[in-house]
């Protein structure tokens, strides 16, 4: 099997299956692989945070153009394409196994190959290679569908080797099923996680968020904390439509709540937006987790130490935040400034606390006027951003690293 993520969640993800029992696990390009039986395939869909899919493999294989050059007895025909041999592979295959002639399918292809250059081309024609295997089956077509059909398709081609598989989750695992409101541009639900696993949160100490937007890294810190999986929000996954799913099976894995656990701190929420903290409500009371979440409108700069929580070197504070890149500001100086007050805020009211801030801005966050001691590479859709740690000491700063130094 594979599971897929996003750049620099790979070892996130690498753990997250090591910790539900899968084998074999080896980290790849923003993907995963490892082995496991169908337990795991339901158990993978259902709790892991930062994948968002995962697929089946059915058949891996390079493929090799024949050698057509003309000879003393035979003439030369012309080679077959490279497409052909991808049909005739595909074609090959028992899909019997997978779905009958009344099974509608869908093809999702991915290329990076000099050979087959045109994915749309090569959906074509494992849809025929699909189609006419039924044809000369049973005489029937299936049909395709492209909006939740029985069946989705993976065809994955780097240079001229083709691994095709069987999508076991329909639509992205990081749309969780909980949201139900949204600000602008919200954070990625599986990259909220994955930010959050990076910085060892496992529900431990109290968790701010100071610029909330409609909730998200509220609600992953949650659903971490509790250790509620996250796919129990969803409506369907697609191993369902299946013809060897196991219905009991399903049942007893997504019932299983042993795994969940008690949390007995607090989690904060705030933002400068009434629209904002509004939202985050709504996502908030639809995941089920509002009785852990404090949720208040106001300004960054307005915040007093003693409105932040309990904070102390016994139970140090993550506090983490997601601020404007800056595209829709209406000048440097504006998210300068903003970044400044970032700074000034995590210096003097969040003294004893560990700070993170993801930005693809990244002379706005030399503004913050601290310095990392921890830097990650993320994707936030399109855009490459920081995550940076940043340990924010009570009392002067060289005390602190020498208690710590000490063993304290």
């Amino acid at each position: 099997m594979l599971a897929k993520t996003f750049k620099g969640l790979e070892e996130v993800l690498a753990a997250e299956l090591t910790d539900l029992g899968a084998n074999e696990v080896q980290i790849g390009r923003r993907a995963v692989s490892f082995t496991g039986d169908k337990a795991l395939l339901y158990r993978a869909n259902l709790c892991l945070r930062t994948a968002s899919r995962v697929l089946v493999e059915l058949r891996h294989e390079t493929l090799r153009l024949k050698n057509n050059s003309p000879s003393r007895h035979r003439p030369a025909t012309p080679p077959p394409t490279a497409e052909d041999r991808l049909y005739e592979m595909v074609k090959a295959m028992d899909w019997s196994r997978y779905m009958t002639s009344d099974t509608t399918f869908a093809i999702d292809a991915t290329t990076y190959s000099d050979t087959f250059r045109n994915s749309r081309f090569v959906t074509y024609r494992v849809k025929d290679a699909i189609a006419d295997y039924w044809y000369e089956k049973e005489g029937k077509r299936p049909n395709v569908k492209v909006s939740e059909p029985d069946l989705l398709v993976n065809v994955h081609i780097a240079n001229e080797t083709v691994t095709i598989s069987l999508d076991s989750s329909g639509e992205s695992l990081h749309k969780r099923g909980y949201r139900v409101a949204n600000t602008e541009a919200p954070i990625n639900e599986a990259l909220a996680a994955g930010m959050l696993l990076l910085a060892g949160w496992n529900g431990q100490s109290d968790f701010y968020d100071p610029m909330c937007g409609s909730g998200t890294l509220l609600i992953e810190a949650a659903l971490i904390a509790r250790n509620i999986p996250p796919g129990v929000f969803r409506r369907s996954f697609a191993f369902e439509k299946w013809r060897d799913f196991d219905a009991d099976l399903w049942s007893d894995i997504y019932n299983d709540d042993s795994r969940e656990r008690d949390f007995t701190h607090k989690i904060y929420g705030s933002d400068a937006s009434f629209y904002a903290i509004q939202q985050a409500e709504k996502n908030i009371k639809s995941a089920g987790v509002a009785h852990d979440i404090n949720l208040r409108q106001i300004r960054l700069e307005e915040l007093k130490p003693q409105q932040t929580g309990k904070c102390s070197c016994e139970n140090d504070k993550l506090v983490m935040m997601n601020p404007p890149y800056g595209e829709r500001l209406a000048s440097n100086k504006d998210i300068e400034q903003l970044y400044a007050n970032i700074g000034s805020a995590l210096k003097h009211q969040f003294a004893g606390a560990t700070a993170w801030i993801i930005s693809s801005n990244e002379e706005a966050m030399k503004c913050i006027g601290l310095k990392p001691s921890k830097k990650y590479r993320l994707l936030n859709g399109e855009l490459d951003c920081r995550f940076n740690r940043y340990d924010l000491f009570a009392g002067r700063r060289n005390e602190q690293m020498s208690k710590y130094s000490n063993g304290k």
